[in-house]
């Protein structure tokens, strides 16, 4: 039987109606990217819409996850036990797969600004509906769109004994900002709708991502229907990615600030940056066998080698699960704090983490408290943790259980009574970690639910106005900004990068999206206005395209996303290329230097022909070893797949599906051409399994028996597959 007690109802067609009934038929709904999309509530709406065609449905978001399925056979055979096992439990977002078949009603359009990268390059709907936005202009954007519906998934706050709260966890970073945009639209007389859809499998975040429950109109809760959150598996580290990795650890200043993105180019750096702190000898050793020093200044004059004593402060759009690791590990330490002038003081070493008598008197001559102290003053002290949370401020004086002590900092006997009766031992309420939003696999969400209390408060997830640029925010300014992000380190991956210093990350030369800006470009830019921070951009140095070895640096790109007037610094396996305020030539030769040496020669060559190279240069000796059988070369000597494992932080596959990945992987590759899918299929027909060698991984394919001509040529190119890979229990790369 429904229920509904004022804003709260069990009945989701329920809660369709009551949006309908203040907003109307002609409903544009704003949901979050990624995690935090209410799904119960917005599948009903959305079937609401295919059977009423006088709902005109607008959907604008990002990032609408989905299990991914597989085209060929053999795909799908990989993948259903897989997705089954992750996702069975998980209501699938209905508009997103009728998006990805093309089978979206006249009546309902999706407009997203950030898609999963290559998930509709081949989508002609959604590369027309594709709204180009950086992340931070997001809610402006969205407003524009005429958004007058909000949905999104929140925590409950009877998680945290939170009565009348609700955590917006996972998606604080653009919701903050767009309920006061639409609370004001209401104000002018336009009819809105805030949805917010209860879930207790989902972490509670407190600070700015707890709000009052009042702020939604109208709340979904049935306990029983809660799904678990959609996670994204852990992705394999190839030795490439490895390097990469290494040489961003190099960089990071122990003091200093991180941002760093999802995929294996990100749990590379956090896989190396513990390497760092918890084995610095090896690391070191690592460092030094690759001549990171000789070779590239960058790493002496900008980057690090010892452990992060004083730690790392987080502040990223996207809190990765790498950042928790960070955490575990005794790396992201350095706290922050929400006041400019104390912030300061702090990083000029003046007040530190342990509360002295000093403390206060620093405080005062900084004219930041009174003497004699006031109330605000006690206020302010208590909460930073400088006085004892028990002391309260009455008559003048400072109380603490049935003692008063005098407030006079220049009364040497009120000083002796405040030092040894009301004063604290160290600072509080500091954070280690500000995110925007946070997407990852399964085990980083039950982490997060299981933080003890003090860890939890280190984490601030927030709006990404606070985080993605300096402008002034209700979180804090642009002075507070400044002072907390210390020695700044953006770390960001691209697809390709120009000669001239442009970064290809999101879209191709024709126009297509394959993913979206995101925050990007506001990292990158951030970088160049901050005293001491770096934007970092990785790639691969080369990526297989019709079964054939391409370069990612390129001569130029008729797309790009980052300006080369914003070059940086850049990484790939074979180095780092420190762009910064050099000159074209030396920009061009630092890029060649870090390509794969099979393309060195032509890009030289294209560079030289333009002027941009003089025409007497030649390739030195040692820029021409960067191999593929260098970067095993180099993993190897600092300890192969016992230091540099391509799973750090555990994995969804199987021992079985990592086998089959890497076969159906090694297929793909085999088949990228015409000629090769001919020769593959020739080769898989004569292929036979004769000591069942491959026997169980055939069975989890279910091709032990195949029947049918499909059927049997599967089994035969599976076998084939294994057989190219030649072992049944290898544990490489699962993407297929």
């Amino acid at each position: 039987m429904a229920t509904d007690t004022g804003r709260r109802s069990d009945d989701v067609e329920a809660c369709v109606d009551a949006v309908i009934d203040r907003v109307g038929k002609t409903i544009t709904l704003g949901l979050p990217l990624g995690l935090g999309k209410p799904i119960r509530f917005v599948n009903a709406l959305y079937q609401r819409a295919k059977v009423d065609p006088e709902i005109q449905l607008h959907i604008v978001t990002a990032l609408s996850l989905l299990a991914p399925r597989g085209g060929s056979s053999l795909e799908k055979r990989f993948l259903t036990p897989f997705t089954d096992r992750l996702y069975g439990r998980i209501p699938e977002l209905a508009y997103a797969r009728d998006v990805s078949g093309n089978r979206l009603p006249d009546n309902v359009q999706v407009s997203e600004f950030f898609f999963k990268a290559g998930n509709y390059l081949n989508n002609k709907s959604q590369q027309r509906h594709y709204v180009c936005s950086n992340y931070t202009h997001a809610v402006r954007d969205l407003m524009a769109q005429g958004v007058n519906v909000v949905a999104q998934m929140v925590a409950p706050g009877e998680l945290a004994d939170c009565e009348g709260l609700v955590s917006l966890s996972c998606n604080p970073d653009l919701t903050l900002d767009l309920i006061p945009e639409l609370r004001a639209r209401e104000a002018q007389g336009m009819p809105v709708a805030l949805v917010a859809e209860m879930n207790r499998n989902l972490p509670w975040m407190d600070r700015h991502g707890a709000v009052e429950e009042s702020a939604f109109d109208v709340v979904f809760e049935q306990p029983s229907t809660d799904y678990p959150l959609f996670s994204a598996p852990e992705m394999a580290i190839s030795p490439e990615d490895h390097l990469i990795g290494f040489y961003a650890s190099a960089l990071l200043k122990d003091g200093g600030t991180l941002q760093v993105g999802i995929g294996s180019l990100g749990a590379a750096l956090v896989h190396s940056a513990i390497l760092r702190h918890q084995d610095n000898e090896h690391w070191r050793a690592m460092y030094d066998h690759l001549r990171i020093v000789e070779r590239f200044p960058v790493a002496a004059t900008d980057g690090g080698t010892g452990p992060f004593d004083q730690g790392l402060y987080g502040c990223s759009e996207m809190m990765v699960d790498g950042f928790l690791y960070l955490m575990q590990a005794g790396i992201l330490k350095r706290e922050v704090f929400d006041h400019a002038d104390l912030q300061a003081l702090i990083n000029r070493g003046e007040l530190s983490e342990q509360v002295t008598m000093a403390s206060l008197d620093v405080l005062r001559r900084e004219q930041l408290i009174d003497s004699p102290m006031r109330a605000r003053d006690v206020a302010w002290l208590v909460r930073l943790g400088i006085l004892r949370d028990t002391v309260e401020f009455r008559g003048g004086r400072l109380l603490i259980g049935s003692q008063s002590v005098d407030g006079n900092l220049d009364d040497p006997q009120a000083r002796e009574a405040i030092e040894s009766l009301v004063l604290g031992s160290r600072l509080k309420g500091g954070v280690t970690m500000h995110g925007g939003f946070y997407v990852g696999p399964e085990s980083f969400y039950r982490a997060l639910r299981d933080l003890s209390d003090e860890r939890r408060d280190q984490i601030c997830m927030t709006s990404v106005n606070f985080i993605n640029h300096l402008y002034d925010h209700r979180f804090g300014n642009q002075r507070l900004k400044v002072a907390q992000r210390l020695h700044s380190r953006f770390v960001n991956s691209t697809m390709m990068y120009t000669l001239g210093g442009a970064a290809v990350s999101d879209g191709l030369a024709d126009g297509r999206v394959v993913s979206g800006v995101g925050g990007q470009y506001n990292f990158v830019a951030m970088a160049h206005e901050l005293p001491g921070a770096r934007s970092i951009v990785t790639l691969r140095a080369t990526r297989q395209s019709g079964g054939k070895a391409v370069s990612n640096i390129v001569f130029n790109y008729a797309h790009c996303t980052i300006p080369r007037h914003l070059r940086d610094i850049v990484i790939t396996e074979y180095g780092i290329a420190d762009l910064r305020g050099q000159s074209d030539e030396q920009v061009y030769l630092r890029l060649i230097r870090i390509a794969d040496s099979r393309f060195q020669p032509g890009l030289l060559k294209q560079a030289q022909k333009a002027g941009k190279v003089a025409a007497d240069f030649r390739l030195p000796a040692d820029w021409c070893d960067n191999t593929p059988e260098a970067v095993r070369a180099a993993i190897a000597a600092g300890g192969d797949a016992d230091v540099f494992p391509a799973f750090p932080f555990g994995r969804d596959f199987t021992d079985e599906e990592l086998t089959l990945g890497k076969a159906l992987k090694t297929l793909k590759a085999a088949t990228a051409t015409r000629r090769g899918k001919l020769w593959t299929l020739l080769q898989a027909v004569r292929a036979r399994d004769h000591d069942n060698r491959f026997a169980s991984l055939l069975e989890r394919m279910g091709l032990a028996q195949p029947s049918g001509l499909r059927a049997k040529l599967d089994q035969r190119l599976v076998i084939y597959g294994l057989q190219l890979n030649d072992t049944p229990t290898d544990t490489g790369n699962p993407e297929a």
